[in-house]
C-alpha cells in the first residue's frame, strides 16, 4: 500500500507575462493536487481568454526585437538558461514529482533533459543557415530561414518541464517569441522556467506563460489570427480540433499525438535485457508517455518463458508517492485514474484476468498496478486504443512477416521497437514499420538530438534534433539576375 507525503509548497505563483507575475483578469485560479496524496500543494491563476490574448499581443510586441538580435546573443541567452536549470535541479525535479507523480529520479532526468535542449539550441541558434541554388552563370539564388513570429504551445502533464523545453527552445533560438499553455494540472514546471529566463537577461515578452482551463485559455490561444504557428502534444481528438482551429487563420501546426507503440522480441534477443527494457519502455511514468511500449508482440517459441519472467519482475515493481522515489510513482489525476480502471475492465471482458496486476489501490492517491494482460488479440479495444497508464498488452506471433504485419496493424505509427541479435531483420523491421522512430535493442534510444514524430494519426512534423529548426522558420527564395547589360 503506497504511503503519503507531507507536500504542499508555499510558493505563489502568477501568470507570466511581459517578464512580470499577475492575478488572473477575474481573479479565479487552479487548485494544484499531489497526485501522490490528492491533497492541494499550491495554486495558480486560470488565465481567461483576455488574460491569454493580453500575452499573445505582448509576444507580438517583442517579435520584432528578438528576431533582430544577432543569434549569437540569443545563444548566449538560452545557454545560460541552460545553467540555470542544471543549478536548480534538485528544486524543480521535487516540483515536479509533486504536481506529476513521477518519481523523483525520473524527475531529475526529465529536469537535465530540459537543461539540454535549451543548451543545444542554443548552440543552434547562430547556425540557422539558408542555401545557394546554382542556377546558371546570369542568376545567383539562395534562400534565407526567417522566424515565424509568434509561436504557441500547448504542454501536457505527463512530461511537463521537458516537453516545455523541447518547443520552446527551437522556437526561441529560431527567433520567435512565445507564449505557452502548460496542462491545468501541472504549470509549475513552466512558470519556474520562466522565472529562470527573466533571471538570465531573456527580453521581456520573448516567454509568457498561461496556465488555465484548455476550453477558455487554450482554445483562444490556437485561435489567435496573431500566432503564427501552434505546437501542441496531447491526444488525437484535441489534436484534431487544435489544427481546425489553427487552419481557421492559416497559421502553421505541429502536432505531436497519441501512440500504441509495438515491442517486438525474437526468440534470438537477449531475453533478459528485453525484459528490462520491456519494463521501462511501459511502466516508466506509470505508463503515461505517448511512446510507451504498450504493444508487446513476443515469438511464440519464447513465449511462455519471457511472459513468466516478466511477470516475475513486474510483481517486484515498487508502487508509491514520486517524492519517496519508488518504481512506479502514481497517475497524474482522479480523471486518469478512472480511464485506465475503464480500461482494466474492458482487457478482463476481452481476455480475463491479467497475469500479474489489475487491481486500483485504496486511496489517498491515484495509484494503479502494474498490470500484463497475455493472450490478447490485435483486434481488441486493449490493443488498439492508447490506454496511457501501466497496462502492456501481450499478442503472440509466428513469424517476421506476421510480426511487422501485427506492428502495422494500428492507427498510430510513433514508435516502434524490436529486439533481436540478427542486423538484417533489424534494417528490415526499421524498412518496413510504419513508425517516426525505430528503436532497437533499446527502448527509448534516442536523444535530444534525434528527430522525434510520428507516422498515420500520432501526428504532424518533427520536434528535437536540426529537423526541430523547420516548426519555427520560414524559407525565403531570393534570385538575383547579374547578367551584365552593356
Amino acid at each position: 500500500m503506497p504511503t503519503a507525503s507531507d507536500t504542499p509548497l508555499d510558493e505563489p505563483y502568477g501568470l507570466f507575462i511581459d517578464g512580470d507575475e499577475r492575478t488572473a483578469s477575474n481573479d479565479q485560479t487552479l487548485e494544484i493536487i499531489d497526485p501522490a496524496t490528492e491533497e492541494p500543494i499550491t495554486s495558480v491563476p486560470a488565465a481567461t481568454s483576455d488574460d491569454v490574448l493580453t500575452a499573445v499581443d505582448t509576444a507580438r510586441r517583442a517579435s520584432d526585437e528578438w528576431q533582430q538580435r544577432p543569434p549569437k546573443e540569443r545563444s548566449r541567452l538560452l545557454c545560460r538558461l541552460a545553467e540555470a536549470i542544471r543549478d536548480d535541479e534538485d528544486r524543480l525535479a521535487r516540483i515536479e514529482t509533486l504536481e506529476n507523480g513521477k518519481p523523483l529520479s525520473a524527475a531529475r532526468t526529465q529536469v537535465q533533459r530540459a537543461a539540454r535542449h535549451f543548451e543545444y539550441y542554443g548552440g543552434l541558434a547562430d547556425k540557422i543557415q539558408g542555401e545557394s541554388i546554382p542556377l546558371d552563370g546570369d542568376h545567383v539564388d539562395y534562400t534565407i530561414r526567417e522566424p515565424l513570429g509568434v509561436s504557441a504551445h500547448i504542454v501536457p502533464w505527463n512530461v511537463p518541464i521537458y516537453l516545455f523545453a523541447r518547443s520552446v527552445a527551437p522556437a526561441l533560438a529560431s527567433g520567435n517569441t512565445a507564449v505557452v499553455k502548460p496542462a491545468e494540472e501541472t504549470p509549475l514546471g513552466a512558470l519556474e522556467v520562466a522565472r529562470l529566463a527573466d533571471s538570465v537577461g531573456l527580453p521581456e515578452g520573448v516567454l509568457n506563460v498561461v496556465p488555465g482551463d484548455g476550453l477558455e485559455a487554450g482554445d483562444t490561444l490556437v485561435g489567435s489570427p496573431d500566432v503564427d504557428v501552434v505546437t501542441f502534444t496531447g491526444s488525437e481528438a484535441t489534436g484534431v480540433e487544435v489544427a481546425k482551429r489553427t487552419v481557421e487563420h492559416v497559421a502553421d501546426v505541429h502536432l505531436e499525438l497519441g501512440g500504441k507503440s509495438p515491442n517486438v522480441v525474437f526468440p534470438d534477443a537477449d531475453i533478459d535485457h528485453a525484459v528490462d527494457e520491456t519494463i521501462t519502455g511501459i511502466f516508466s511514468n506509470a505508463g503515461q508517455v505517448c511512446s510507451a511500449g504498450s504493444r508487446l508482440l513476443v515469438h511464440e517459441a519464447i513465449h511462455d518463458e519471457f511472459v513468466d519472467e516478466l511477470a516475475r519482475q513486474t510483481e517486484a515493481l515498487t508502487v508509491g508517492p514520486g517524492i519517496d522515489d519508488p518504481d512506479v510513482g502514481p497517475l497524474v489525476s482522479e480523471h486518469q485514474l478512472q480511464t485506465v480502471t475503464e480500461y482494466l475492465e474492458i482487457g478482463r471482458a476481452e481476455v480475463g484476468e491479467p497475469v500479474v496486476g489489475g487491481e486500483v489501490f485504496d486511496g489517498p492517491g491515484y495509484f494503479v498496478e502494474p498490470t500484463v494482460f497475455d493472450g490478447v488479440e490485435n483486434e481488441m479495444r486493449i490493443a488498439r486504443e492508447e490506454i496511457f497508464g501501466p497496462v502492456l498488452t501481450v499478442i503472440e506471433f509466428a513469424d517476421e512477416r506476421e510480426a511487422i504485419e501485427l506492428a502495422n496493424e494500428s492507427p498510430y505509427g510513433l514508435v516502434a521497437g524490436v529486439f533481436t541479435e540478427n542486423v538484417g531483420r533489424a534494417h528490415r523491421f526499421a524498412r518496413d514499420v510504419d513508425a517516426g522512430q525505430i528503436y532497437v535493442n533499446e527502448w527509448f534510444a534516442g536523444g535530444n538530438e534525434t528527430p522525434f514524430g510520428g507516422f498515420k494519426r500520432s501526428g504532424i512534423g518533427r520536434e528535437n534534433g536540426v529537423q526541430a529548426i523547420d516548426n519555427y522558420t520560414q524559407l525565403k527564395n531570393v534570385c538575383l539576375n547579374i547578367a551584365s547589360r552593356d
